[in-house]
């Protein structure tokens, strides 16, 4: 097992292929941030070695959104001072987690507001707790969005329903982001965690080249043409056809035993 720490607002442990990734303070204030972006490049370069991830936060929230009081101190420097962070440590964050190639699991306990709420819809999958709440929370502050959110949220639940959940920034519970695909499980409160990760121990155990395929083709489809989106289902296909993955799997269901997979 391999344990971190990325700054005193982020741990990061590495056991048996699923990288745990796990938020210590609800507010994502400058140190927490960069704990994170280091944690998530942790991931990207390790390898085969990480085959999952979960990202989850200990204590009674997943993530509130920007530190508030930090905000308000940087705005004392002027807009450009409080705001340079977005390009600088957001926008860097989300790109990194949307380039890692392993499935990505989230663990939403309590609030899941703001820049938190573009967090964990960078996941694969997402599951909360049945007190867990959401909302974009920005137009509250006199902000729009960012995170990702605009874009992660409309291809999620439509764009009819992202205008009104981002202009009018109503909060909504569990069963409702279960209800219109936000999250993939509820589950008791206080359980999210132990769920989570039973869902990146099984995804560390399955076909990890398979999993990369899947998510650059649901990451490039929208906008994307039909006569695009099957040629590059028709290349994954080919590309994965020659793994020792598809070969061994296909010889275990023939032989109906259960296949085991590499990632190669």
């Amino acid at each position: 097992m391999e344990v971190s720490e990325f700054s005193d607002g982020v741990g990061y442990r590495l056991d048996a292929g699923v990288a745990t990734i796990e938020l210590r303070r609800p507010a994502l204030d400058v140190s927490l941030r960069g704990g994170l972006l280091a944690a998530v490049r942790q991931v990207g370069g390790a390898g085969t070695a990480v085959r999952a991830v979960l990202l989850t936060a200990q204590g009674r929230h997943f993530c509130v959104g920007q530190d508030l009081k930090e905000h308000a101190r940087a705005l004392e420097n002027g807009p450009d001072a409080a705001f340079a962070c977005v390009r600088d440590e957001y926008n860097p964050l989300v790109a990194a987690l949307h380039a890692l190639t392993r499935p990505v699991v989230v663990a939403v306990e309590g609030a899941c507001v703001g820049a938190g709420l573009g967090l964990a819809l960078c996941a694969d999958v997402r599951v909360a707790a049945e007190s867990a709440r959401f909302a974009t929370a920005f137009t509250g502050i006199g902000l729009a969005a960012d995170s990702g959110l605009s874009g992660a949220l409309a291809q999620a639940v439509g764009p009819s329903r992202a205008a009104a959940l981002m202009l009018l920034g109503d909060r909504f519970g569990a069963e409702d982001a279960l209800r219109w695909g936000l999250v993939h499980r509820v589950v008791p409160d206080g359980e999210a965690a132990a769920a989570g990760l039973a869902l990146a121990e099984r995804l560390a155990a399955g076909p990890t080249a398979a999993y990369a395929e899947v998510k650059a083709l649901l990451r490039d489809a929208p906008g994307a043409d039909l006569a695009t989106v099957l040629e590059r289902e028709a290349t994954a296909q080919e590309r994965l056809g020659a793994t020792r993955d598809h070969r061994a799997a296909v010889a275990a269901f023939l032989a109906r035993a259960e296949p085991s997979f590499e990632g190669r």
